[in-house]
């Protein structure tokens, strides 16, 4: 099934939204770069604990970052000690300029549900983080699944972020959050083994998947308030990150967009899923 939104065309949106060339252009729309920064600093966190927990050699191992967008996680797996590292995006805005930034990195331009230009089972790992639920349509959303199990070589590592929802999927002109189900479902079918769900935010991002009236109530006044200012972001979020990194180091499901890590089977025949909250 496709939606009105699969219309859009997401090369020319990206490359007119990364003015400015920074996080707020990646992040949250409308809650300004120091609000931004912050909420990046909780994904760095995040990202950093998952890594060192399922990435055993990055001085050998072979990384692609798809949708670098401004660098970040680029910027994240130089810090872990990736030595091999890959970054592409859809536009050439991105690639050009982290190009430049990034001289030893090697940047492609591709979009992941097409045809990719690497051959199947490059890379020990492979990251894709709030890129996925930008794919508004079901079919290429379900190509970019395969097209990333396809890279990986067997016993590698996919580590994505998504909304998850415990309901029917929410559908926008540039985004839909897909339900948990939906996206175990598509996992199984390509060939990947879920080891881990996580949150990646608790009180800092909206609470999309929450029936909590009193959550949306917060979130809604949060970003009022955020609103206001870049000096009011940057006070707010300086207040609430040590609650957020606390949170999402215990909590197990989450309100808002989660990460997870998915493996292709060294072995073809073992099952393929498994419970994604472990």
């Amino acid at each position: 099934m496709t939606t009105p939104g699969s219309s859009f065309d997401p090369a020319a949106f990206w490359e007119e939204r990364l003015d400015p060339f920074d996080v707020s252009a990646v992040g949250y729309l409308g809650l300004g770069r120091h609000y931004n920064e912050w909420l990046y600093r909780v994904r760095s966190i995040v990202f950093r604990r998952l890594v060192r927990r399922f990435v055993l050699d990055l001085g050998t191992a072979r990384v692609l970052d798809v949708g670098s967008g401004t660098g970040f996680y680029i910027s994240e797996w130089t810090r872990a000690g990736a030595r091999r590292l890959v970054g592409s995006d859809l536009t050439r805005v991105s690639t050009e300029r982290l190009a430049r930034r990034y001289p030893r990195v090697e940047f492609v331009r591709f979009d992941v549900s097409e045809e990719p230009p690497f051959p199947p089972g490059s890379f020990d790992a492979i990251s894709i983080f709030d890129v996925l639920y930008h794919v508004v349509d079901d079919r290429r959303y379900g190509a970019a699944l395969g097209n990333l199990a396809a890279l990986l070589r067997p016993g590698g590592y996919l580590f994505f972020s998504e909304n998850f929802l415990h309901r029917e999927a929410r559908r926008d002109v540039h985004q839909v959050s897909r339900s948990l189900a939906e996206i175990e479902r598509i996992l199984g079918e390509v060939g990947l083994e879920i080891m881990v769900r996580r949150p990646m935010f608790a009180l800092m991002n909206a609470p999309l998947d929450s029936d909590s009236a009193l959550l949306h109530r917060f979130w809604h006044r949060l970003r009022r308030l955020i609103k206001r200012s870049e000096s009011a972001g940057a006070t707010v979020g300086a207040l609430l990150f040590p609650l957020e990194v606390a949170l999402v180091s215990v909590l197990r499901e989450g309100p808002s967009t989660e990460v997870m890590v998915c493996r292709k089977p060294e072995d073809p025949e073992r099952p393929r899923a498994s419970p994604s909250s472990r």
